[in-house]
């Protein structure tokens, strides 16, 4: 049964983004664009029958699967060890995963992660490639990284709709009462206190990446309940804390508090300050968001090293290197590889299909992966949308919506005149517990849709967009973000799934991690690499 406009904003974005956009007229005229990604009906071939052989294979010594940023950042660090044979294989057009990038004529835009939180430590693999990248300009007096400003987001950064205007920041300070603000106050403590925590090894009970917390039990066990539950405990009951939590969750998790373990959610506060409370230059952005550190990833691999468009469809691991079969996903044509080792930098539910021994027999941990669906729509516009209140920031949030409103690319550009036409990125998590039917609901959806549901979203904030918008590109990811559930970070599975098979097959994928942020993704491709060149017979200091 088709949805009316109303029933299908609501479904999508809640009954107020619904009964807000429904009291606004907007012309007819659907905004022109189309819905751009083209991988889901490719990758989906893993799922039939037996795929044809190729009779010979390439060698090669190391081959990676998958250009993401785990698997581009394995290459960049292969580089950096001087392993020369070393070929990256990718099924979509463009490399860098959910940090990939677009451009129009306006402005470059993100198609997925848009900024970079600045790392506040010296060292590590993440400092090592912003320092190449020449964006590290010294280390202040307290022992902090400096960077160039016109990295830094520029101010205003954030601000929130709510009731027909904007406020300044994240949290809704308009109209809180004493109990509200006081209520945050104490979260704002225990969370400064969590980012203070050291264990008797030194180590910071949350931090970044995941892999280098503590593992105390004391925090870990904040694990086994969800982030709502530990709220619910310690008394935070306040709706606009709530809110401000809930959104945290849906940011950097795709989904609710509900849906998020205890120790995810603590660490999504604490991880990225000292204790001493949030550090002013907290961001680096640009306006291809993170596709700029795709860019210098790639600058390690030699052009020609990359191949777009091979489907691999399995991983035979042996005793002396690993035999790859793929298609060449536009001709159909099958491809064979022999290689002395080999990166899988894909996500576990894809090496379900692929890994050769797991298709027989099913790793009793895979179940424990659960991945949840975004959409990310760019929608150029003539000019700047008109707001009440607070002025456009670079990230602005619809309270009383489902998604986390949008980015303005432009915003980094530092343009003398900012009246001129801009980008704007918007973004929906689909947050539902049911990943299986969220997903459903992604793919159902057509381009006229999405449309009616970006426009809609936007129309109570800036009600004349309608009249500026210029074109409208929507790209979903049916299994964007891994989502760290309770029992996951710290339970057996996530662990069991980072060993490698044998001395020849090694993982890396944000998924590994718990959690789908930039770091995790570099981090273990930097470790597979290394696992790589031990195997090798090449070990070096570690950059990690």
């Amino acid at each position: 049964m088709e949805l009316t406009r109303r029933e299908l904003i609501a479904a999508f974005l809640g009954s107020a983004v619904a009964a807000s956009a429904c009291q606004r007229s907007r012309p007819r005229e659907t905004v022109p664009g189309a819905v751009v990604d083209r991988a889901l009906e490719t990758g989906h071939r893993l799922r039939g029958g037996p795929l044809p052989r190729a009779e010979g294979a390439e060698p090669v010594e190391v081959l990676i699967i998958g250009a993401g940023v785990a698997g581009l950042s394995a290459a960049w660090r292969l580089a950096g060890a001087g392993v020369k044979d070393v070929r990256v294989v990718e099924l979509e057009d463009e490399p860098g995963g959910t940090s990939r990038s677009g451009k129009n004529a306006v402005s470059a835009f993100p198609w997925g992660a848009h900024y970079l939180p600045a790392p506040l430590t010296e060292q590590g693999a993440v400092l090592r490639l912003l320092r190449e990248m020449g964006f590290v300009t010294g280390m202040d007096a307290g022992g902090y990284p400096v960077f160039p400003e016109e990295l830094l987001i520029r101010e205003p950064d954030e601000r929130l709709f709510y009731r027909g205007s904007w406020y300044e920041g994240l949290y809704l300070r308009a109209g809180a009462s004493a109990g509200d603000l006081a209520e945050l106050a104490r979260f704002e403590a225990r969370m400064n206190a969590f980012a203070a925590a050291r264990d008797a090894k030194g180590r910071k009970a949350f931090a970044v990446p995941t892999a280098l917390s503590s593992d105390d039990a004391e925090w870990t066990a904040l694990d086994a309940v969800s982030m709502a539950q530990w709220m619910e405990a310690e008394g935070f009951r306040s709706a606009r804390l709530k809110w401000l939590v809930d959104y945290a969750c849906r940011d950097d998790y795709g989904t609710t508090a509900e849906g998020v373990s205890a120790w995810a959610g603590i660490w999504y506060f604490a991880a990225r300050q000292d204790g001493r409370g949030e550090r002013s230059e907290g961001f680096l952005s640009w306006p291809e968001g993170n596709g700029r550190l795709v860019r210098q990833l790639l600058g390690a691999l030699d052009p020609r090293r990359l191949e777009r468009h091979v489907l691999v469809h399995t991983v035979e691991p042996g005793e002396d290197g690993c035999r790859v079969e793929a298609l060449e996903a536009g001709t159909g044509k099958p491809r064979a590889f022999q290689a002395r080792q080999v990166v899988f930098a894909g996500p576990r539910f894809v090496a379900a299909h692929v890994v050769a021994p797991w298709r027989q027999q099913r790793p009793a941990w895979m179940g424990a992966f659960s991945y949840g669906p975004w959409v990310v729509a760019n929608l150029t516009l003539s000019s700047p949308p008109q707001s009440r209140g607070f002025p456009l920031a670079w990230d602005n949030v619809f309270y009383e919506s489902r998604s986390l409103g949008y980015v303005a690319a432009t915003h980094q550009m530092l343009r003398q005149d900012d009246a001129g036409p801009t980008v704007l990125t918007w973004y929906l998590p689909l947050a539902g517990l049911d990943v299986k039917a969220e997903r459903e609901r992604v793919l159902a959806a057509g381009y006229e849709d999405w449309e009616r549901l970006v426009m809609a979203d936007m129309l109570p904030a800036h009600p004349g967009i309608a009249g500026q918008a210029q074109r409208l590109e929507v790209m979903r990811w049916g299994h964007a973000m891994i989502r760290p559930a309770p029992g996951f970070m710290w339970g057996p599975a996530r662990f069991a799934a980072q060993e490698s098979l044998g001395r020849t097959l090694h993982f890396a994928h944000t998924d590994l991690g718990g959690m789908a942020l930039f770091e995790e993704a570099n981090w273990f491709g930097v470790r597979a690499a290394e696992r790589v060149l031990g195997a090798l017979g090449r070990p070096s200091t570690s950059w990690l």
